[in-house]
């Protein structure tokens, strides 16, 4: 999610793209956190209309305001550029996806809309006041969330705990809005409607007492409720208890919109629709695998899940880590006799261990050999006729040290054709004035001074011939050495 890490490869095919052949109107609003500069953007990758953050977060690295990490009046990206919004941000998402879904009404066009909210997620200073109010009355506690918890947070903090369901609230709130609109529009009883999300909590809630929490591969990590409403297509008020996946989603829907996926791309998702339909249809066991953890590329067996029909598998070895010691531990569950994984029955069946074991390796096998330099990041590419300004921000830099965001990195980008630019240095609003040295890979360092009035330097006239390059930039005052918030590259002329 961060060094360099979180941006998809420009190749991949994504439902916006093929839907988008097929003559529908294709948005996102809100997080898209697969690559914040071309080619990686959402409007690269399919979408016509684009209102997103960068980034992982408001208030991460990436973020115009920097440590200012506003939810209420942020700067978004609309298509490609930023602009000043207000209100708070998932209000301003779910206005703009209606928008965007009346128009799409009014030229009788069908539409598909992406909704990834950024809520509930830190910093959380700056929630839905009324909301916070309702929730902060209740004074939440251990005893509200029972015996059953499953949280090992130790004690909730009330005050902490009414800021996150403040923003629970405000995506219920809006959900309920964006339902009334497709009423109003008569597009209830033809339009898909799914509602999921990504991860466990990282703080107490309420998790039906399940193990884990975000970043975790016990269920309460991993685990996500999936909704899908379809009237008069799909039974209300059915369960549906087969074993699914993220990967399942676009087979669905395209099988539901009657669109074939393109013959060249290789999904590796099961179209759920027979099932949605309340259909006998055959459904064969498969394997489903989660794997989680830092570092620059995936190790085998650390920190992963492996999921059939009845049983678990899986390393609980640690996410924040980028290799794990020795070898993996794993433990195995009987998913239908013990749902919350509290007897760990390895020992007792080492016969499904090795069958499971046999399927991750041919599953990593798979996933490492998809292209040549297999896990190497994408580079940003600097090209004015897609992108111009380029902001390059700790969220895409590459670092020897893969812990966090880190103070010092550089930026791998490609040159498509021979281009002059000016770059413009932020610093951080916390750095002190500094003497500002940019280095361009085969090239002489640049130098530029700030002062307190003015945290940046600008470097005018940089020629860049075509070819691949690496950026960093090192900001020195006295012994403090530090890299710059953001890089502004503009292209003056071609």
């Amino acid at each position: 999610t961060y060094i360099g890490r979180a941006m998809m490869e420009p190749d991949e095919v994504t439902i916006a793209e093929v839907l988008g052949r097929q003559g529908y109107a294709t948005g996102i609003f809100g997080k898209w956190h697969l690559g914040d500069c071309y080619p990686m953007r959402a409007i690269d990758q399919g979408f016509d209309q684009a209102v997103v953050h960068r980034g992982g977060g408001i208030g991460q690295p990436s973020d115009p305001l920097g440590a200012r990490r506003q939810y209420t009046n942020p700067i978004l990206i609309r298509n490609g550029h930023e602009e000043q919004f207000t209100g708070y941000c998932t209000d301003i998402y779910y206005d703009e996806a209606m928008k965007f879904i009346d128009a799409s009404s009014d030229a009788g066009q069908p539409f598909f809309v992406y909704l990834p909210d950024n809520t509930p997620h830190g910093p959380f200073h700056d929630v839905p006041p009324d909301l916070y109010e309702h929730y902060r009355a209740m004074n939440i506690d251990r005893e509200m969330f029972g015996e059953q918890s499953g949280h090992r947070f130790g004690d909730p903090d009330p005050e902490f705990l009414a800021k996150v369901y403040a923003m629970i609230g405000n995506v219920d709130r809006n959900v309920g809005r964006l339902l009334d609109k497709l009423d109003q529009n008569g597009l209830a009883d033809n339009t898909i409607v799914i509602f999921m999300c990504d991860n466990g909590p990282n703080s107490p809630r309420y998790v039906r007492g399940m193990r884990g929490h975000k970043a975790s591969v016990y269920e309460g990590g991993i685990r996500s409720p999936m909704f899908i409403r379809w009237p008069g297509q799909f039974p209300a008020d059915q369960r549906i208890e087969q074993v699914a996946a993220h990967i399942d989603v676009m087979p669905t829907l395209l099988a539901c919109a009657g669109v074939d996926p393109p013959a060249d791309v290789a999904l590796d998702g099961r179209d759920l629709e027979p099932l949605l339909r309340g259909q006998a249809a055959e459904w064969p066991d498969r394997h489903i695998v989660i794997q989680s953890h830092r570092g620059n590329q995936p190790i085998p067996y650390h920190h992963f899940a492996m999921r059939n029909q009845r049983w678990k598998l899986l390393n609980h070895s640690g996410f924040g880590k980028e290799q794990f010691e020795g070898t993996p531990q794993f433990e195995l569950y009987d998913m239908n006799s013990d749902p919350l994984e509290q007897r760990d029955v390895a020992a007792d069946h080492p016969d499904v261990v090795a069958e499971m074991t046999q399927a991750y390796d041919r599953w990593f096998d798979d996933v490492s050999s998809t292209r040549p330099d297999n896990y190497a990041p994408p580079r940003i590419v600097i090209d004015p006729e897609h992108e111009n300004p380029v902001v390059l921000t700790r969220q895409d830099w590459r670092r020897a040290d893969q812990q966090g965001w880190g103070n010092r990195g550089f930026w791998k980008i490609a040159v498509s054709e021979p281009v002059t630019v000016d770059v413009r240095c932020r610093l951080l609003d916390s750095q002190p004035a500094a003497q500002v040295s940019l280095d361009i890979s085969r090239r002489p360092t640049l130098q530029a001074a700030t002062d307190d009035t003015r945290l940046e330097a600008l470097f005018e006239d940089v020629v860049l011939e075509p070819g691949e390059y690496e950026v960093s930039v090192t900001a020195r005052n006295g012994d403090e050495v530090n890299g710059a918030f953001q890089l502004h590259i503009t292209s003056t002329r071609r």
